[in-house]
């Protein structure tokens, strides 16, 4: 507990005088990833679409469970999914993606436009900006920086100022919490994985630097 409290105490209402520019590094994404995207569109949410334009209603927060910076990158680049992703291969064949990528040392990188729907989260990527972070070493280790949390919450206010119909803040080990929800399109009830990113220290920390936005929680029981 002690721990947890002197990591929280780092972030003040200060921690968002910082004012990093997000710097432009765009992923593979070709027509053919495009088409790959409508159809996991069509496949999943039974959405015939004429582009993969989407208005963002909810923001999820990551870790790439891989240290370092240039491996995460290289991770989310490729059009195809990575043959070592066996967990959700089934989901098909556009690789997983997100608009954001924040590295440890508070780097922001927009890999994609943020109104384009990118594969992050089941169920809820027709309606959610994703924002990876470098870290979580091994999917257990809570590893974020205090530079990262900051640069969370300046992304989380630039985009709730880009989006005004944001309207949900959350950490992707809270996603199961939305499966009752409106914004909940998977068909497929048995396509699903448990997540621990990026845990329920760092969403507290970023969380209690953006109150003022009213920003709604995934719902606490939703069974």
């Amino acid at each position: 507990m002690r721990s947890i409290i002197l990591f929280l105490a780092l972030f003040s209402v200060n921690a968002f005088a910082v004012d990093p520019c997000i710097i432009e590094k765009p992923i593979e994404f070709s027509e053919a990833r495009v088409e790959m995207t409508k159809e996991y569109i069509r496949s999943h949410y039974g959405l015939d679409v004429k582009d993969i334009t989407m208005d963002p209603k909810i923001i999820v927060l990551h870790w790439t469970a891989e240290p370092d910076f240039v491996k995460s990158y290289g991770r989310l680049k490729p059009e195809k999914l990575l043959s070592d992703r066996k967990d959700i291969a089934r989901g098909g064949a556009v690789n997983v993606s997100s608009h954001f990528l924040v590295d440890k040392d508070g780097t922001i990188y927009r890999l994609m436009p943020d109104n384009h729907m990118a594969r992050h989260t089941i169920g809820l990527n027709y309606y959610s900006i994703g924002i990876e972070n470098v870290g979580g070493k091994g999917d257990k280790s809570e590893d974020l920086t205090p530079a990262q949390v900051a640069s969370n919450i300046y992304l989380v206010r630039y985009l709730k100022a880009k989006y005004p119909n944001i309207e949900l803040l959350m950490g992707h080990h809270e996603y199961s919490r939305m499966k009752k929800t409106k914004y909940w399109l998977e068909k497929d009830d048995s396509y699903f994985t448990r997540k621990n990113d990026p845990g329920d220290i760092f969403m507290k920390a970023v969380r209690n630097e953006v109150k003022d936005l009213n920003l709604k929680e995934p719902p606490k029981e939703n069974r």
